[in-house]
């Protein structure tokens, strides 16, 4: 079950990571507004741009390490972190409440955060995974059922979290400034709970 005590004002917020006043971002969410004029198909087209056209670190095997919404836009790769930086950008560039969701899941013998959008619509928080689709990994757009490119096991200690945060978590956001690689931080330097590192 999401959580999340909503004010809209704050998951409509920019800031230094959120960085949606960005003329990048502005002119993209323009754009894709401009094609799917309603609350709905917009959030879709911004997932679908985000999963499809930035490209995730590990499957494409590029070490460089992108933060902010700017970064992930211009660069066009990130980790599943980044790429949920520019998801939420362009949906608050557009007056769609949107807010940052993880889960932790079982990597070898650690665990591992992954990121998640989750967008306000239809009265109800939806997550959404802009990880991006690869083989044995499929995620897709949905406000009807959970379509997330990884399903959490309980019974290995993986985990839901339910709240939806209105910044990104800082644990993550310190780890990803803290590296130059982001092939090395998936290997031993990613968060493995909510808020280490704090």
């Amino acid at each position: 079950m999401i959580q999340s005590a909503l004010d809209s004002s704050d998951y409509l917020a920019g800031d230094d990571l959120v960085d949606l006043a960005d003329a990048g971002v502005v002119a993209l969410a323009a754009s894709l507004r401009e094609q799917a004029p309603s609350d709905a198909d917009f959030a879709r087209a911004a997932f679908e741009w985000v999963r499809d056209r930035v490209a995730h670190s590990l499957d494409v095997q590029d070490a460089r390490v992108t933060v902010t919404a700017t970064e992930v836009l211009v660069e066009r790769v990130g980790l599943c972190f980044a790429k949920s930086h520019l998801l939420v950008a362009l949906l608050r560039s557009e007056g769609i409440p949107a807010g940052f969701c993880y889960q932790r899941l079982r990597a070898g013998d650690s665990f591992v955060l992954h990121g998640l959008v989750a967008v306000y619509l239809d009265g109800d928080w939806h997550r959404q995974d802009p990880r991006g689709n690869r083989a044995g990994v499929a995620a897709d757009f949905s406000l009807t059922g959970e379509r997330l490119a990884f399903a959490v096991d309980p019974g290995v200690g993986e985990l839901d979290y339910p709240d939806v945060l209105v910044r990104p978590d800082t644990g993550v956001v310190a780890a990803l400034h803290a590296s130059s690689d982001a092939l090395e931080l998936c290997r031993s330097g990613l968060p493995s709970t909510l808020g280490e590192g704090n």
